[in-house]
């Protein structure tokens, strides 16, 4: 029903999906952090299943957030104050550590599904405990790689909106780690060499917009 840079979606029935990784690996790690995650309260799809490579969830009804902003339904300082929310509840989370909070590292527009219920944030697989002000700027960075046009994506220009809206609304300090983070984005490996070279430019966004 859906595939992405690293993963297909398939329709399982019965109110369940199931993901499938396609370079391998193991998702039991993604699928420990979302039910740690959803014990605490926080709005995360239910896990029935992880195996290899292979995750079954709670199928989700509602469109994600950057469809919603595509249809209309949104304006970018509703779909900020909706990231700025969700990435606050999340740090707000104590990190299974005993240091940091829990961090998604990809929370962005097309991870957010706003279900009857409220919006609800999938995937996983880069999350674990972390610096909320990394994963806070690691957000901002993928707005403004989607602003600059770096990243295709319907969105567009009016990321940069949804941009200097989130970077008001956000607790913490969004700036402190964000050399760390373009330095971890660019080790991403779904990140081509284009990306890459306007990480830069990308991050001067960020500045300029905080």
């Amino acid at each position: 029903m859906a595939s992405g840079r690293e993963a297909d979606v398939y329709a399982l029935g019965g109110g369940v999906v199931l993901r499938r990784y396609r370079d391998g690996g193991d998702a039991a790690p993604e699928a420990a952090v979302m039910k740690y995650a959803a014990g605490l309260g926080y709005p995360v799809p239910r896990v029935y299943r992880a195996d290899g490579p292979e995750i079954e969830m709670e199928r989700l009804d509602g469109p994600t957030m950057a469809g919603a902003y595509l249809s209309g339904e949104l304006l970018p300082e509703a779909a900020a104050g909706i990231m700025a929310d969700l990435l606050g509840r999340l740090h707000a989370l104590p990190g299974r550590a005993g240091a940091g909070s829990i961090v998604h590292l990809d929370l962005h527009p097309d991870n957010i599904v706003l279900t009857p219920g409220g919006p609800v944030v999938i995937d996983w697989r880069n999350a674990g405990d972390g610096d909320p002000d990394f994963d806070t700027a690691l957000t901002a960075l993928i707005l403004a790689q989607v602003a600059i046009g770096s990243i295709d994506h319907e969105i567009g220009a009016d990321a940069g909106a949804m941009l200097s809206h989130l970077l008001r609304l956000v607790p913490g300090d969004p700036l402190a780690q964000l050399d760390n983070v373009v330095a971890f984005r660019a080790g991403q490996w779904t990140m081509s060499a284009e990306e890459v070279a306007d990480l830069p430019r990308a991050a001067a966004l960020v500045r300029e917009s905080a």
